[in-house]
């Protein structure tokens, strides 16, 4: 039997913050800056944000991107920046780790925004079964392993808004940065 977590459990724990910085990339010409810095990293955490949608058949394009370092977190605005060159290279750069949750949705939302074939990503979805990790929400693996919550509040607010709020910027950089903590966690007790 596998490790799992329940809700309940999951509710009475104390909420993650993200301990580093977060910067809004949403002018084209930060673009190049951040996927400098990243490109640098040895792996990075990666997620998406989109709209959600409430009427049927009604489908929104990915509105953020998320890639974080250790202690910097990326927020990709593809809303208002699009998906730029410099961007789709870091994603398809054979040299730097992504490490994200369930990532075929996000392939396909990015892959209408690009014909490029995405390159060394790391679903922990399928990573985690090696360590006998049952649940494969990132919220239940981040508590088995962290002890700690992360919230899921700003889950369904509005990505394309004029300004993304506090909350939302934190909530998007948490998840991007506990998938590459999760990895390096696990990575360092295999050894």
């Amino acid at each position: 039997m596998g490790l799992t977590i329940t809700k309940e459990t999951i509710a009475q724990l104390p909420i993650e913050t993200f301990p580093g910085k977060i910067f809004v990339v949403d002018e084209p010409e930060q673009v190049v800056r951040a996927v400098d810095y990243l490109s640098h990293q040895p792996a990075i955490g990666f997620d998406t944000e989109t709209k959600p949608s409430f009427k049927r058949g009604e489908v929104h394009k990915v509105a953020l991107m998320q890639l974080s370092s250790d202690d910097v977190c990326y927020l990709f605005r593809l809303n208002r920046i699009g998906y730029p060159d410099a961007l789709q290279n870091l994603m398809c750069n054979p040299q730097v780790k992504k490490i994200g949750l369930s990532l075929r949705d996000d392939f396909a939302a990015i892959g209408k925004r690009s014909g490029r074939k995405v390159e060394n990503f790391i679903d922990l979805q399928q990573f985690v079964d090696q360590f006998d990790i049952e649940d494969n929400s990132l919220q239940k693996i981040y508590a088995i392993i962290f002890n700690k919550k992360i919230t899921k509040n700003q889950r369904v607010s509005n990505w394309e808004a004029e300004k993304l709020s506090p909350a939302q910027q934190s909530y998007a950089a948490i998840d991007a940065w506990a998938c590459l903590k999760i990895y390096n966690h696990l990575l360092s007790t295999d050894k």
